[in-house]
């Protein structure tokens, strides 16, 4: 079984929860948008909320280029509230692991990401956020594609 994940156009509802340092885990909601051009680029668009919450929401334009034969890609990511962002990922058989850095961020944030694919149609995210060396922030939360 391939991943489908970033690795297919494709349509994915995000459902989980965020919790950061001395807070209680907050609902999030979201939805991410996977496309592909034929040299080897891809684009990716999310929208983060936080139903129930005075939170604001959270949306990350991505724009990477898968290696050719290789299973690492590099890729640049506009934050609505971090400003620009720079990352790489791997490939593995069952997991997608990224990670990235704040461009010119006093807090020197910086994160990771591991998608694990759990069917063809679903996959589960563990993330964090670190600040300097302190985890700031973690979410964890399902994928499911949706049908087209």
């Amino acid at each position: 079984m391939a991943h489908t994940f970033l690795l297919e156009p494709g349509r994915w509802a995000m459902e989980g929860n965020w919790l950061e340092r001395n807070g209680t885990p907050i609902s999030i909601k979201g939805m991410t948008l996977v496309a592909w051009n034929r040299d080897n680029w891809f684009t990716m668009a999310t929208k983060l909320i936080f139903p129930g919450s005075d939170r604001s929401e959270i949306s990350l334009q991505y724009k990477g280029r898968l290696h050719e034969g290789e299973r690492q890609y590099t890729f640049l990511l506009q934050h609505n509230i971090w400003g620009q962002v720079e990352g790489e990922g791997w490939i593995g058989l069952d997991t997608i692991v990224q990670r990235y850095w704040v461009l010119g961020d006093r807090q020197r944030r910086s994160g990771f990401e591991t998608l694990h694919r759990i069917s063809e149609n679903t996959y589960y995210l563990s993330s964090g956020i670190l600040a300097g060396h302190f985890l700031a922030n973690t979410m964890e939360a399902s994928l499911e594609r949706q049908s087209t």
